[in-house]
């Protein structure tokens, strides 16, 4: 993955590479930041969301492409080509059977219209980001190769300043090739499995074994932007909170690129674009007296306070760049058995979600993420973990904005062979990491990480794996604290040791003892008990949960009817009542929304454990999580005025 061609000066670089450990940089082996494109008076950018041209390679080692180079011509001249929305998951748009369950490359291509300025301005660096790309991605433009990227999910982008500068053309043609292939060494992981048997299947027939319960939605989930900045240029921004007394501190530190002789000047302004704080150089101190801290939503009467710090270079000549952070002043810490947010004790009463819906997949659609945050809202959620991946920056925002806070994973899911705990796997884990530390440093509702979810930590090599890759994530962060989600045994988890919070998925009376909801209580008790004792270490219930499909009604409850899904949460949410008062400090409900998953005569049209359908209908448990989480939002607030009835779109706002 490649960022910016242009390069630090020798004297910043041996700063940062000093500085790194301590400042939440991911300069440790990442080369550039990774800032979120705002327009600002020195920067544009231009979104190539619409429809693009599409070509699934159905060849026998889909490397037609490759071989007969489509990008080096428009993509309609190597065959037929289909129109495809982007931002969407290719999978559901057609009604292809063999598209929907393709495994391979397919190609995008788009031609962009460029504004006469930016191939004409040599002042100017213009740049292609690819905000998320599932999962290997390989990029030309105008049949030039610029960057190459493996893994979904996380931006990557390419200095295309040379290719659209060169010439008198106004266009560039925007190839993207990208394969969904999961092998034992991505992230997630999985396995090509071939079928020899030519009696049984055809021949050369293949399929994509996973690990994980949830679908392998493929393509441009996410925008695809052009964006400028002056060939000196802002970077990368790191923002660090605490607070002393009424004092509220943020500390900065800010990466120049392109020009080792340049002018900072920082400035911090309040809701009301008022300054409040002001300094100069590339870090540094902003002290901010009287601070309006950022709380969650429920926990005080002005929830998600935001300033904006606002940095402007520039240099000797003409150049100038601004960029506009929003900054969320508050603290995050862990006791044995309490987690903190501003010193005040924080009960994560929330959902697990999933990027999916009907027909765009994974594809990031804003009527959907503004009606799930307004059912957020509605059942009192205040937090949510980003099961099991990176979600959209758009999506974090909206939760700095709105106080929803976040434990934020990796797409560490599926980790259950031993040659996915090895050196090459750990390897790409590591960057991994490093490209989400990166890009999600600065968000306050960020108060956690997770670097997977139930791997089999049990294993022998998961000892050291878990032991690097926390200790690393930790250098890269020192001011969160770093989790994963386990479903092993509290006696034989080699990982649980380095983690902060333990974090514990169980299934009781689903995946076991079918249909007997009596022993919930007394699994689940042992369950936190055992955990406790011998981790000492505050818990979440990070998933739990039962099937239940809308319209299903059975008296006595039955396994799939919502009164079975109704009586399994009453029976969880009884020890969580007790256990809260001690060392639980979280219940994350599996799962927020019904999704997609593989076929399985287990899964009808997808996993229903959701209290919505895909569709965002409320089912019974609804209404009962939600007079849930409303009560305990009563008892545990220290300040609160929002009405029950609260909705979103009060507060202004711009991305």
């Amino acid at each position: 993955m490649v960022g910016s061609q242009a390069s630090m000066s020798p004297k910043r670089s041996a700063c940062w590479v000093a500085l790194a450990p301590l400042l939440c940089s991911c300069a440790l082996a990442l080369q550039g930041g990774m800032l979120f494109p705002r327009e600002s008076p020195s920067r544009e950018v231009k979104a190539l969301d619409g429809l693009w041209r599409f070509r699934a390679d159905f060849s026998e080692n889909r490397l037609q492409g490759f071989e007969q180079q489509w990008y080096r011509q428009p993509l309609r001249e190597s065959g037929p080509t289909l129109d495809m929305p982007v931002p969407s998951s290719f999978n559901d748009i057609t009604q292809e059977a063999r598209l929907r369950n393709f495994i391979g490359w397919v190609w995008y291509e788009r031609e962009a219209i460029l504004p006469q300025r930016w191939t004409q301005d040599m002042d100017m660096r213009v740049v292609l980001r690819i905000n998320s790309a599932h999962y290997y991605a390989v990029v030309w433009v105008n049949g030039i190769h610029v960057v190459e990227h493996e893994g979904g999910h996380l931006p990557f982008e390419a200095d295309i300043s040379k290719l659209v500068q060169s010439g008198p053309l106004t266009t560039c043609r925007v190839t993207i090739a990208i394969n969904n292939t999961l092998t034992p060494h991505t992230l997630p992981p999985g396995s090509i499995i071939y079928k020899a048997d030519t009696s049984m299947y055809p021949k050369g027939y293949f399929v994509q074994d996973i690990n994980f319960d949830f679908f392998n939605y493929a393509g441009l989930h996410r925008s695809v932007v052009l964006y400028t900045t002056p060939t000196t240029y802002i970077d990368d921004i790191t923002v660090t909170t605490n607070v002393e007394q009424d004092i509220g501190l943020v500390d900065y530190w800010i990466s120049v690129k392109g020009n080792e002789h340049f002018q900072l000047e920082v400035r911090l302004l309040d809701e009301d674009g008022k300054v409040v704080a002001q300094e100069t150089g590339d870090q540094g101190q902003l002290r901010v007296p009287g601070a309006n801290l950022w709380w969650p939503y429920l926990m005080h009467d002005h929830p998600a306070y935001l300033y904006s710090l606002e940095a402007r270079m520039t240099t000797a000549g003409p150049v100038s760049d601004f960029y506009t952070l929003p900054v969320g002043i508050r603290t995050v810490a862990v006791t044995e058995s309490k987690f903190l947010i501003n010193g005040k004790p924080f009960y994560f009463h929330g959902v697990n979600k999933h990027e999916d819906s009907d027909i765009r997949g994974k594809g990031f659609d804003w009527p959907l993420l503004m009606k799930d945050f307004n059912l957020l809202y509605w059942l009192g959620a205040n937090s949510f973990r980003t099961s099991h991946y990176p979600y959209s920056e758009e999506v974090l925002q909206l939760c700095d904005r709105y106080g929803i806070v976040v434990i934020d994973e990796c797409p560490g899911v599926g980790i259950v062979l031993p040659q996915s705990l090895g050196n090459e796997s750990l390897r790409h884990h590591l960057e991994v990491m490093e490209e989400l530390v990166r890009r999600d440093k600065n968000h306050p509702a960020v108060v956690m990480w997770s670097v997977a979810n139930e791997p089999s930590s049990a294993l022998k090599p998961a000892g050291y794996y878990f032991k690097t890759l926390i200790t690393h994530t930790k250098t890269l962060d020192p001011t969160r604290p770093v989790t994963f989600v386990t479903n092993t045994k509290y006696d034989a988890d080699l990982g649980a040791p380095y983690v902060d919070v333990i974090c514990v998925n169980s299934y009781f009376s689903w995946y076991h003892d079918y249909g007997h909801l009596e022993v919930i209580q007394p699994q689940l008790k042992s369950q936190f008990e055992n955990w406790y004792k011998t981790h000492k270490k505050p818990v979440i219930q990070s998933e739990y949960g039962a099937e239940a499909i809308a319209g299903f009604h059975e008296d006595p409850p039955l396994m799939f009817s919502e009164e079975y899904q109704k009586a399994l949460l009453e029976n969880y949410h009884s020890v969580f009542d007790q256990k809260r008062k001690e060392y639980m400090v979280g219940e994350l409900i599996w799962n927020f929304a019904d999704f997609m998953t593989n076929q399985t005569p287990m899964r009808v049209i997808g996993n229903k454990k959701g209290i919505f359908t895909r569709q965002r209908h409320p089912k019974n448990v609804a209404f009962i999580l939600r007079e849930r989480y409303w009560r305990i939002a009563n008892e545990t607030r220290h300040h609160h005025s929002v009405p029950r009835t609260q909705c979103l779109g009060t507060r202004p706002f711009t991305f």
